[in-house]
């Protein structure tokens, strides 16, 4: 799990330090938890893509300082049989003056139906985070799910993969006992997802995934997220978001866990 620059704390110039390295490690090997907003297509099994953006800011003054804004989007084509969501995010952020986090991801996921039930995956990542000693990352992994169920007011997938996760580095860190500019591992992956349509205007949909590391003595990453959207107009919704990310090997200094909750406004575009 990725861990985020702490509010007010000025932007570091290099990881030339032991502590500093270790650290660096421990965010390369985390996914990032960050105040997005919570953007959600609409998903309808006719073959159109359909669209999302959402925006959220932040801004305070006095004894702190400090200001963030993000901008995230949401693509959907869905059919009978298969689906591709597509999702970015873009983050950044200022304290006292001195800028306090910038990062970029990028998300697609295709699903195919090849039984009623059964369905197979492919997911690729992207992520720029120089703050957390990232220069790029690149993910991909494939696998298989199972609907466990599938309703207009509700759906509950299970899944299960393989894949491989590749980092360089801003700086030099500290990675599975060497120096290193660059390091590459393979992953499980062990996820279970579902959405819910509580009425014709609210939906809250959730995903848990697990990352255990194919290597000895890796350690695991786990990623929840959660979001509620409540529909204002047929194109602009409130939505809330709950993330929370875990990390069995966080580094010195660094809490296992992070926790986060956030409120935004979306505009769907049919």
């Amino acid at each position: 799990m990725m861990k985020n620059m702490r509010k007010n704390k000025p932007q570091p110039t290099r990881f030339d330090t032991a502590r500093n390295r270790s650290i660096a490690a421990a965010l390369a090997l985390a996914a990032p938890c960050a105040a997005y907003a919570q953007a959600q297509a609409t998903v309808k099994p006719d073959g159109q893509f359909r669209y999302a953006i959402g925006a959220g800011a932040s801004y305070s003054s006095g004894n702190t300082d400090s200001s963030s804004i993000n901008i995230v989007g949401d693509a959907v084509r869905k059919t009978g049989i298969s689906k591709w969501q597509i999702s970015g995010k873009a983050l950044r952020g200022e304290s006292g003056g001195v800028k306090s986090a910038e990062n970029a991801q990028l998300t697609a996921q295709y699903d195919r139906d090849f039984t009623p039930e059964w369905f197979s995956l492919w997911k690729g990542d992207a992520l720029r985070d120089k703050f957390a000693n990232i220069e790029g990352q690149a993910s991909l992994f494939g696998g298989i799910g199972r609907h466990m169920v599938k309703r207009d007011d509700l759906t509950f997938d299970l899944s299960a993969g393989l894949g491989y996760t590749y980092d360089k580095y801003v700086e030099a860190a500290d990675v599975a006992g060497a120096l290193r500019t660059s390091y590459g591992r393979a992953e499980a992956l062990l996820a279970e997802e579902s959405t819910h349509k509580f009425t014709p205007t609210t939906t809250f949909h959730q995903k848990l995934s697990l990352f255990p590391a194919l290597r000895g003595g890796g350690g695991y990453r786990g990623v929840f997220d959660s979001g509620l959207s409540v529909a204002m107009t047929p194109t602009l919704s409130l939505t809330a978001g709950f993330n929370y990310r875990y990390n069995s090997e966080p580094g010195e200094g660094l809490k296992p866990n992070d926790a986060l909750f956030v409120t935004g406004i979306v505009v769907k575009i049919e």
